[in-house]
């Protein structure tokens, strides 16, 4: 019998009270909620199966407090797109979104101080980290420009191009400056949909971050490029080397 995890179930509930919390406070109408709920009801699938295969009976400390980021950002999607089609309140969205970043530099620490780091938690996280930088790219859109998505589908057209060419599969090595890339991207966004900044003086500091982004992300293309193709050249070396002496077995054979 299969068994119910209740942290995705909870999760989805909590998902719900938010959303329902947001129309009234916020709002927030029919189109945004139901992103929002799909946002809670996709999150618990993903979570339930991914508990499932690494048969873990529930969440660590940090996961619970991922979970509460990814609620957050479900709320962040209802107004990111109620806001496609009327204004919505900058304030809220902020705020919501700046207590999200916040609890990005909890889970890690909770993780590393109660030893419950684990494969899932850092894919949970990482997850939730990539989907919110690209919801504040939607969002940022009408104050900056369409170019500012290319700093939220960044991460996915890498995922793409590792369907493609299988040298991008490979392990990185960890990286200080990926984690500070990746933090900047969330906060400078954030700042950017405040429009507290002079326009102009906005755009140049999205385009900082843009080509930060696109340094981090070189800079792993690089990497696994280089690490990958030698390795593959070897194994391939390896595997005609120990066919040399199979084929000189088999002559041999042959001719006694």
């Amino acid at each position: 019998m299969r068994i119910v995890r209740t942290g995705p179930v909870i999760g989805l509930i909590l998902q719900v009270t938010v959303l329902a919390i947001l129309a009234i406070t916020a709002g927030v109408d029919a189109p945004g909620a139901v992103a929002g709920l799909v946002v809670g009801m996709v999150t618990c699938a993903a979570l339930d199966r991914g508990l499932r295969l690494s048969d873990a009976s529930g969440f660590g400390p940090a996961d619970w407090v991922t979970l509460a980021r990814t609620i957050l950002v479900g709320a962040v999607t209802a107004l990111v797109v109620d806001s496609l089609h009327r204004p919505v309140p900058v304030g809220v969205l902020v705020g919501i979104t700046t207590v999200a970043l916040v609890l990005d530099a909890v889970d890690g620490k909770v993780a590393r101080r109660t030893g419950t780091a684990s494969a899932l938690g850092a894919r949970f996280d990482m997850e939730v980290d990539a989907y919110l930088i690209l919801l504040l790219s939607v969002y940022d859109v009408r104050l900056v420009g369409g170019w500012v998505l290319a700093i939220g589908v960044m991460r996915y057209a890498f995922v793409v191009a590792s369907w493609a060419l299988p040298w991008m599969r490979g392990q990185l090595p960890a990286r200080y400056w990926r984690k500070v890339v990746a933090a900047a991207q969330g906060i400078v966004l954030t700042v950017a949909a405040a429009d507290v900044l002079p326009r102009p003086l906005a755009v140049l500091v999205v385009l900082a971050a843009l080509a930060t982004l696109v340094e981090s992300f070189g800079h792993d293309v690089l990497w696994l490029r280089r690490e990958g193709h030698p390795k593959t050249e070897v194994s391939i070396r390896t595997s005609a080397r120990s066919r040399v002496p199979s084929a000189a077995k088999k002559l041999s054979s042959t001719a006694s």
